[in-house]
């Protein structure tokens, strides 16, 4: 009788699991094969510095009702989002999201988090290999708007406007740094301003226009360290700031650096190849945005059209384009360190259109034309537009045009320090190669190997 009870008890413990037939689905909808997602978990893990070793008998028990750690179900969401093109969530797969931490919900804590951790050598690593999460839950401004909780015993400082003109001063300043000499020097400085100055800022008295304009002035400088770590291909990183630029302009109620993060995660989302997330985030932007002048208009308006151009919506992008032309247009002639839009950027967007579009002789021709509206100061954007010329050129079988543009490039990209330069670099590497039978290929080729060496030393 006791043999009888303890097998009984024994079946009660291990109920038959019920079929997740969620996953199933999303599988079947991608043809994605068992090794083929488990692959894709492996490698995501790494990039969230999660060491996984899943095999296809794993995604065998997963459709069959069992739940991965909690620590392993981002890289499962964000695999599947990859495989798929599109964001998916925890919950759409049929499993809990991991809680928030507490200090995640305090938008000044979390700022000096980030960026302490950010200046942290030992910990430089791990946030670099931060995961980019495709389908991040974006907050809207309503729920940010206002809300924000600071500590506020012991206060010892108080700040006044010209505290909030120093945070603005430092924030052109760092800009100009990041055209000018790459943001591989420029974002070590922004993080340890967050955490030594512009920290101590937001948790100091002052009265409330002050404070709200404090916060509003950090809220741009943390969207701007987002874009050096995006632009460093350190997304997950970059994607962790952005939020917090979010939630500090909820904080501050300022629509304007709202929407204009918004549109940097949306470039971000296009840069990775999530179209139609890249669509959703600038469309959120710019319906966020509050009675803007012509050159926000501008500035969001062209990044609806070349996330429409990705998704293959040639009305949409092209209506987008020339709203974003005729609101550019219409701008005086300020040059603003964070969120500026010019023609260089309104041709860099139109040749992003064409090119997605099929019109891949005249994306060449906008970005030319973008290299010659930009100012000799942005460096920076310079030596992208050229990375990006010579790799469509090469694309179209234009080998000698393309040599000679990647010539230009290592011109520029051997003063610079930039991750995404050295990307274009090993894209060029992994090319010529196969063209050496070709006037001028190898000299370029030994040429580029000698900038790589002189870049890893």
């Amino acid at each position: 009788m006791n043999w009888v009870n303890a097998v009984g008890s024994s079946l009660m413990a291990r109920r038959p699991r019920t079929p997740n037939t969620a996953l199933a689905g999303l599988m079947q909808s991608g043809g994605i094969g068992n090794a083929q997602l488990a692959r894709r978990v492996n490698a995501a893990g790494r990039e969230l510095g999660v060491t996984l070793h899943y095999d296809k008998s794993t995604v065998s028990h997963w459709v069959a009702g069992s739940v991965p750690r909690a620590k392993a179900r981002p890289a499962v969401a964000e695999a599947l989002s990859r495989l798929l093109g599109r964001p998916v969530t925890c919950a759409e797969i049929g499993w809990a999201d991991a809680p928030e931490p507490a200090e995640a919900r305090d938008a000044v804590a979390g700022v000096i988090d980030l960026s302490r951790a950010d200046m942290d050598p030992s910990r430089r690593g791990v946030l670099k290999a931060g995961m980019y999460a495709a389908a991040l839950v974006v907050p809207r401004f309503e729920d940010v708007a206002g809300r924000t909780e600071v500590a506020r015993a012991g206060r010892t400082v108080h700040i006044g406007r010209s505290d909030v003109e120093t945070v603005r001063t430092m924030t052109e300043k760092v800009a100009d740094i990041l055209d000018q000499v790459g943001a591989g020097h420029a974002r070590p400085m922004a993080a340890a301003f967050l955490v030594n100055t512009a920290g101590p800022y937001l948790r100091a008295s002052g009265t409330e226009e002050v404070t709200r304009q404090m916060r509003a002035a950090v809220a741009d400088f943390v969207y701007l360290t987002g874009w050096m770590a995006m632009y460093e291909n350190q997304q997950g990183l970059g994607q962790r700031y952005y939020l917090r630029a979010l939630e500090l302009a909820g904080a501050a109620e300022d629509h304007v650096t709202y929407c204009r993060t918004l549109r940097g995660m949306s470039l971000q989302a296009s840069h990775l190849g999530y179209g139609e997330r890249a669509l959703e985030l600038a469309d959120a932007a710019a319906e966020a945005a509050p009675v803007a002048g012509p050159r926000l208009v501008a500035f969001l308006r062209g990044q609806q059209a070349a996330a429409a151009a990705m998704t293959g919506d040639r009305r949409t992008a092209a209506v987008r384009l020339g709203e974003a032309e005729a609101a550019l247009s219409r701008a005086d002639d300020r040059r603003d360190a964070v969120g500026g839009y010019d023609t260089a950027a309104l041709l860099f967007h139109e040749a992003h259109v064409r090119w997605h579009l099929g019109d891949q002789a005249r994306s060449i021709t906008a970005l030319r034309c973008s290299n010659a509206a930009r100012s000799p100061l942005e460096r920076q954007g310079r030596l992208h537009c050229l990375g990006v010329i010579a790799e469509r050129q090469f694309r179209m079988r234009h080998i000698e045009a393309a040599c000679a543009t990647w010539n230009e490039f290592l011109d520029h990209h051997v003063t610079l320090s930039s991750a995404r330069g050295d990307e274009h670099l090993r894209t060029m590497l992994k090319a010529l190669p196969a063209c050496r039978d070709v006037a001028g290929v190898r000299e370029l080729e030994e040429r580029a190997r000698h900038v790589a060496t002189l870049k890893a030393a």
